[in-house]
Formats: structure tokens, sequence, C-alpha cells
């Protein structure tokens, strides 16, 4: 069966609005688009800080994803909220030596953060992987030292610091730490 659109999710947000979790699909190209350079304008605790993707840029990287989570390397799950994409969650396989371990991301839209949703999202985006990726052993990411309530949330699932690069990341003009977490599977 195709995980294309499959919802894995479907219940109410905090504040009572229908909320489905699911794979991507084609026709999310434009809500992709316009998610990441909102977010990527907000110059939020993304690796995108200000540059704005084109539609080409997009296409290609949705037709990758949905390409290695047919080959069962990545989990790819958005978040809605009434239709409207509000957040993402991914744990994409590394190759080689360390095929074991996936790196995993999340992004939550600011009008709904602190509503749980990210919460929802990170422990769905693990079950999807433990159920699809056969390889997994340990999700490995990397999250903003300034970053402390993702910091917290990451902790209250079971991720522990393993190293930080000082000053690793530079954003909004100052140099914060880059903190590296990881858990076992």
């Amino acid at each position: 069966m195709s995980m294309k659109g499959k919802a894995i999710y479907k219940g109410k947000s905090k504040t009572s609005q229908d909320l489905i979790l699911r794979y991507p699909r084609e026709e999310d190209l434009d809500d992709l688009l316009g998610y990441i350079n909102t977010l990527s304008a907000e110059q939020t605790f993304i690796r995108f800080q200000g540059e704005q993707l084109i539609h080409e840029e997009e296409k290609e990287y949705l037709e990758k994803i949905l390409l290695r989570i047919k080959e069962k390397k990545d989990i790819h799950i958005l978040a809605f909220v009434e239709d409207q994409l509000v957040g993402k969650g991914d744990i994409r396989l590394r190759d080689k030596i360390d095929a074991h371990v996936g790196d995993f991301g999340l992004t939550i839209a600011k009008d709904y953060r602190g509503q749980g949703i990210g919460s929802l999202l990170l422990e769905k985006t693990i079950n999807e992987a433990k159920k699809n990726l056969s390889g997994l052993k340990i999700i490995s990411l990397g999250v903003f030292g300034d970053n402390g309530i993702a910091i917290q949330l990451y902790q209250k699932h079971g991720f522990v610091e393993y190293g930080r690069l000082p000053k690793g990341v530079f954003r909004q003009g100052q140099f914060v730490d880059h903190i590296y977490m990881y858990k076992e599977i």
C-alpha cells in the first residue's frame, strides 16, 4: 500500500479544531512552499533564515521525499488544522556505516505553537519510523541552544544531549550553541 497522503491521526487540536496528521502527496506542493517560506521569513529556529525557495526547488524536494518514503528511507508527517498546513515532522535515515541512525526534524507554524501539536507530531513521527524504517536504532537531532522550549520537549520525550558545538549556529546576528541530542529506540 502506498503511504502517499495516508492519514495516521485524526482528532481535535486544543482549540477544538480538526487536526489531521498525514503523509505528504504531490498536491501539497504549494502548501509546503508557503509553509517553509513563512518560517524562513520569521527567522525561527530552523536552517533557513530569510531565504525564499522557488516553486521548482520545493517541487524537487517533494519528489525526493516521496521517493525516499516509498523506499522506506524517510518518514515525513504533515500536520493540518482545518486544512491549513501547520507543522511537519520527519526522520531521514542516513546511509552506509550509520544507516541505523535517523535525523529528526520538527517545525510548527507560529500561530500553532504551544498547543501540543509539536509533541503529538514528534510522538507519531517516531511511531511511524519504528514501523516503517526497519534498520532504525537511534534518532538524532540538532537544536539551537537558545530554543529552550524545543530542548524541554525533546527531553520530555527521552532525548539526551550528547554534544554541543559552541557558537555552531549564527541566527539573527548572534552566535549560539548547536546542541546535539539522541534517543535509542
